[in-house]
């Protein structure tokens, strides 16, 4: 059983941009251009609210020259970090001049007050606001009134906006095509209760300085490299990645990137983690540079490189709910003992079990209308292969 209370990190501000000067002054001087594109441009960059549960909630929303009503365009959700706003995550993370070229829009909304103060997405279990909800509401609203194709939404974010995208990966998947995350990962309990119906691309960028989110986890959180693993399984992609060494296009910038590929997942998804050795809590490429920022990659182009693969048909194609209901069930789960494999006919199956660390843990081919496991306590995933068909099962020992 999991206690949750609020991080510790939670406490620290996951951007340290108002305490710089020259990120103020810079600040200043891109948001008041974007005000001015507001107010003589409405066409490109619009703000604008929703009602939510009662509360009143904001966003930015960029919508590029090249959009024409009734041609149905990608939309990107780009969500700010704690303590941070849309504002600044307008300008940090600047998708704009992708989206040009691209021609997809882009919303940013934004996260409400913390009882500290603070602005945040709800991800740490708090349940003092729907941000699901509001997210979910925010995409139908938007849809309403632009060409929006649904089969290519997608969620990115720094840090706090990387916890949200998971969490939107998690249990609002149906809607969702691919999610990156940029100094993210998520809490322990979130990855327990995660209920993804599909396969989803996943995309990591993560420092191994990190001082705010820690690369190896701990207080709650998942370590990077577990939460890559868990996704690479899910997924069902070769274990094994293609692994690149960056150029050190920067010498100056204090660290080096490597990217690490896991393909081949079931229909066609992937799992990619740009590790950042000895980066901070940074975006990388971002022309605003606050503690260690890698330049040898920019992380707005790798995103939407990314994302652009990737459409919801694609992703849900296997069905996994109806799959999985069709070639077995699991029970008790969640368990506090053995649990059950339970099929529908004696068809030849591939039966395999892996830990929440990617590690094998039991695997075996079988004709039998059942088969009982026992594990430790932990989250496993359960796979179950008959002829062309696949599906996959999260289950949980307490």
């Amino acid at each position: 059983m999991f206690k949750v209370g609020v991080p510790s990190f939670m406490h620290i501000p996951l951007m340290s941009l108002k305490r710089t000067s020259r990120w103020v002054l810079a600040f200043c001087l891109g948001w008041c251009g974007v005000l001015i594109g507001i107010s003589s441009s409405a066409q490109a960059t619009l703000s604008g609210t929703i009602v939510h549960d009662g509360l009143v909630r904001e966003y930015i929303l960029y919508v590029p020259a090249s959009y024409q009503a009734g041609i149905p365009v990608p939309l990107v959700f780009n969500l700010h970090g704690y303590t941070s706003d849309n504002a600044q995550q307008f300008l940090y993370a600047d998708f704009r001049p992708i989206a040009d070229t691209a021609n997809f829009i882009i919303v940013l909304p934004n996260g409400t007050i913390d009882p500290v103060g603070n602005r945040y997405w709800d991800t740490f279990g708090l349940g003092l606001v729907d941000d699901l909800g509001f997210i979910t509401d925010l995409l139908d609203s938007i849809s309403a009134n632009y060409s929006i194709d649904p089969e290519r939404v997608y969620s990115t974010g720094m840090s706090n906006g990387g916890f949200m995208s998971y969490d939107l990966a998690c249990f609002r998947s149906e809607r969702f095509a691919a999610i990156a995350s940029v100094t993210g990962t998520m809490l322990d309990s979130r990855l327990i209760s995660c209920n993804a119906v599909h396969p989803t691309p996943v995309m990591q960028i993560h420092g191994t300085a990190d001082p705010t989110v820690n690369f190896l986890g701990g207080s709650g959180l998942v370590a990077i490299e577990d939460l890559v693993t868990h996704w690479v399984y899910f997924n069902n992609c070769n274990p094994t990645p293609e692994y690149t060494q960056l150029p050190d296009i920067n010498t100056t910038d204090g660290c080096t990137a490597e990217h690490f590929v896991y393909l081949n997942g079931d229909l066609g998804s992937t799992v990619e983690f740009l590790k950042v050795i000895g980066g901070g809590h940074t975006w990388p490429g971002s022309p605003f540079v606050i503690g260690v920022t890698n330049q040898d990659f920019n992380a707005c182009k790798e995103i939407w490189r990314f994302f652009s693969q990737y459409t919801l048909t694609v992703d849900a194609g296997i069905g996994s709910t109806a799959n999985a209901e069709a070639l077995f069930t699991v029970g008790p789960n969640p368990t506090m003992d053995d649990f059950l494999i339970r099929f529908n006919g004696h068809e030849k199956r591939t039966i395999t079990l892996w830990d929440i660390a990617g590690k094998l843990v039991f695997t075996s081919t079988s004709t039998d209308s059942s088969v009982a496991l026992r594990t430790e306590p932990g989250i496993y995933l359960v796979q179950v292969r008959e002829g062309e068909k696949v599906a996959t099962e999260k289950v949980v020992h307490y």
